[in-house]
């Protein structure tokens, strides 16, 4: 079974939520240090909702942190681009008859958007989301849940990701992860590639035959 991270694996969506949060910073006079993407990064709004309030000291409640969030996140995932080699290796994924899933810390009405708009859907069986759960992705239990589900045994499971506390989370889950470079994690790449089974910049390097992408 493979499970596929969304955000900056398949879609190249990464900057929204940077500039989001630059936003929701700047609107209160905070900067946007490490510190605070750390807290955040591939974090279900919930959880990032609540570390944003204790981190930034916010008389906002949490509701009203996520109500801004989507406010400010409106319409954009409904433009965001598929990442290179993706939908080729996806066909390529499936003409061999593997089985495919989604795990992620997006919105599921972005998510659902985004795999739409892109004609993605239908390579994948399901998809499991963090923010359903109340889980991380760094915490294994999210990843053993996902296998459960597809009825899958965890060793059979390969994980693609690109942020390294899921990773970490899918290995103590005892599957095999392929790290996924993304610029916004780009300062973790050496780290990655230590730590990762497989480590690749883009899914062109997992292609038998490159092709040229098409909608189909």
């Amino acid at each position: 079974m493979f499970f596929f991270d969304m955000d900056g694996v398949l879609t190249d969506s990464n900057s929204v939520w940077k500039k989001v949060d630059r936003e929701f910073l700047a609107r209160r006079g905070l900067r946007y240090t490490h510190a605070y993407y750390e807290g955040v990064a591939h974090v279900p709004l919930p959880l990032a909702a609540k570390f944003t309030k204790e981190f930034c000291r916010l008389p906002e409640s949490c509701e009203a942190i996520v109500a801004e969030w989507m406010t400010l996140a409106e319409g954009s995932y409904a433009r965001v681009p598929v990442k290179p080699g993706v939908r080729a290796y996806l066909k390529q994924c499936k003409a061999e008859g593997r089985r495919m899933a989604v795990v992620t810390s997006s919105v599921p009405e972005h998510c659902h958007t985004a795999l739409e708009a892109l004609n993605l859907v239908k390579f994948f069986e399901r998809v499991t989301f963090a923010q359903e759960l109340g889980l991380e992705k760094r915490n294994p239990d999210i990843w053993l849940a996902a296998a459960k589900a597809a009825g899958v045994r965890p060793e059979d499971c390969t994980v693609f990701d690109d942020s390294l506390a899921a990773c970490r989370g899918a290995r103590a889950a005892r599957m095999r992860v392929v790290g996924v470079y993304d610029r916004l994690f780009a300062q973790d790449e050496a780290e990655m590639r230590s730590f990762c089974d497989v480590y690749i910049k883009g899914f062109e390097e997992l292609l038998w035959m490159p092709e040229k992408e098409g909608r189909t």
